[in-house]
């Protein structure tokens, strides 16, 4: 699987990108069908005590999914959000299964 990582109006973060795409492999691991994953980050300033913001898109036979959280610190809002893409996944193997 192909990971592309985008900081939007924010400097890069070595750390947060070694974070997300070990967390992002391992999910990989798991569904080895997966594509390609796009990971942005960015950081919206109007509540104090959330406003960092992971989206990640993957791309896999079919349509893709999406998913995205709204956290307190961006490794949060990462385990928010693959969390949510996994339930996502789940379905969609279901789906694979029946046909």
């Amino acid at each position: 699987m192909t990971i592309n990582i985008q900081f939007v109006n924010l400097d890069h973060s070595d750390s947060l990108a070694e974070h997300t795409t070990e967390r992002l492999k391992k999910m990989a691991e798991k569904y080895d069908w997966l594509i390609n994953a796009d990971v942005f980050f960015k950081e919206e300033g109007t509540n104090p005590e959330k406003g960092k913001i992971c989206n990640i898109k993957l791309s896999l036979p079919g349509n893709h999914i999406f998913a995205t959280s709204d956290e307190k610190n961006f490794e949060m809002a990462v385990k928010e959000t693959i969390s949510d893409l996994v339930i996502q996944l789940k379905k969609r193997k279901q789906t694979f299964m029946a046909h």
